[in-house]
């Protein structure tokens, strides 16, 4: 459980508020083993709260270069950086953990912030609002073109579901679904590792044949 930055209180999953000091917690710099904050104010806006951002980099090595709003915390990746980030900071699992994931999401649903639709920082057109992995429990709101913006706490949600086997489940579902196989069977897509499908069973008859024919050519 994160402690308050500035009471040191312990902070439920589904808020960034201290109930103790009134204190807005960055939830998801929280979980983060490093994050560099730059000096350099960007040129986008926050969608939400309407303020300059700021430029941060998150991961150990500080590959990534996101940008921040200093009031409600939230992140804005460019295109396909959030799966990326995914990918280099949590190992991969190979067990899916359904009770974990389901205590994830109903834990760290957010309940900061209402339904509504954001400008893109980019572009200033609405944003699609998408659950993220389809199972995962973070609706994110993209812009196809610019990038992909998480409110407080999303990131830290969506490291915690992958790293339970969210993230797993989604690919074994959608490997499972007929539009999917339709589209392997074609030559359109391959399952995921260790989905491979099985040989096909032979009939009884053509395997006790093909033991007597070994057996005759070894003792024959």
């Amino acid at each position: 459980m994160a402690l308050c930055s500035s009471c040191s209180a312990p902070l439920p999953a589904d808020t960034s508020f201290c109930s103790y000091c009134g204190t807005r917690n960055d939830l998801d710099v929280l979980a983060m083993p490093r994050f560099a904050e730059s000096r350099e104010i960007s040129q986008l806006h926050c969608p939400d709260c309407k303020l300059p951002m700021e430029t941060i980099r998150l991961g150990t090595d500080d590959s990534f270069a996101v940008e921040r709003c200093p009031t409600c915390f939230g992140l804005f990746f460019d295109p396909g950086e959030v799966q990326a980030f995914l990918e280099a900071t949590v190992a991969p699992t190979f067990l899916i953990n359904h009770q974990e994931i389901n205590n994830i999401n109903r834990e760290r649903a957010n309940k900061d912030h209402p339904v509504r639709y954001l400008p893109c920082p980019v572009c200033g057109k609405f944003m699609n609002r998408t659950n993220l992995g389809a199972n995962s429990g973070v609706v994110i709101d993209q812009c196809r073109r610019h990038g992909v913006w998480l409110d407080n706490g999303e990131l830290i949600h969506l490291m915690e579901w992958k790293r339970a086997g969210g993230q797993l489940r989604a690919e074994v579902k959608v490997s499972d679904s007929p539009k999917y196989r339709t589209r392997a069977e074609r030559g359109h897509a391959s399952l995921p590792l260790g989905m491979e499908e099985p040989m096909a069973e032979q009939p009884l008859n053509e395997l006790l044949n093909s033991a007597i024919n070994l057996l005759g050519r070894l003792f024959g």
